[in-house]
């Protein structure tokens, strides 16, 4: 099980709503992001990837679980999430290609625009 699926479970024993769990774990995602941003120049290598690695693997869950028959989430929000996890994935190869601060932006905000949908659906 990977650490990402470990922190996934683990928080979201602790909350009752799936849905909830899912928005903390795109803040905290797009919180890490923003910290590189925040302070490119003085960034390690290790930074950025530990960054982008902790975002991939939380959308490599998110594709996974959306693309699964057994998923009760209708249909077109699944294909939406998968493309949307798909997109993901390409934006950060591009970052990892040729790191630009202002790249980081875009992962940041669907983050966080998830995370908006997804507790306001909680609600």
């Amino acid at each position: 099980m990977s650490s990402a699926t470990r922190l996934y479970k683990a928080v979201s024993e602790k909350i009752a709503s799936p849905r909830s769990t899912e928005a903390d774990l795109l803040l905290e995602a797009a919180l890490r992001l923003q910290r590189v941003q925040g302070n490119w120049e003085a960034r390690s290598l290790n930074e950025l990837d530990d960054a982008l690695r902790y975002n991939r693997m939380l959308w490599t869950i998110f594709i996974s679980t959306v693309t699964k028959a057994e998923n009760p989430l209708p249909k077109a929000i699944r294909q939406n999430v998968a493309n949307l996890g798909i997109f993901v994935m390409k934006h950060t190869l591009a970052i990892l290609a040729e790191p630009k601060p202002e790249m980081i932006s875009t992962l940041i905000d669907i983050n966080r625009n998830l995370a908006a949908g997804l507790i306001a659906r909680a609600a």
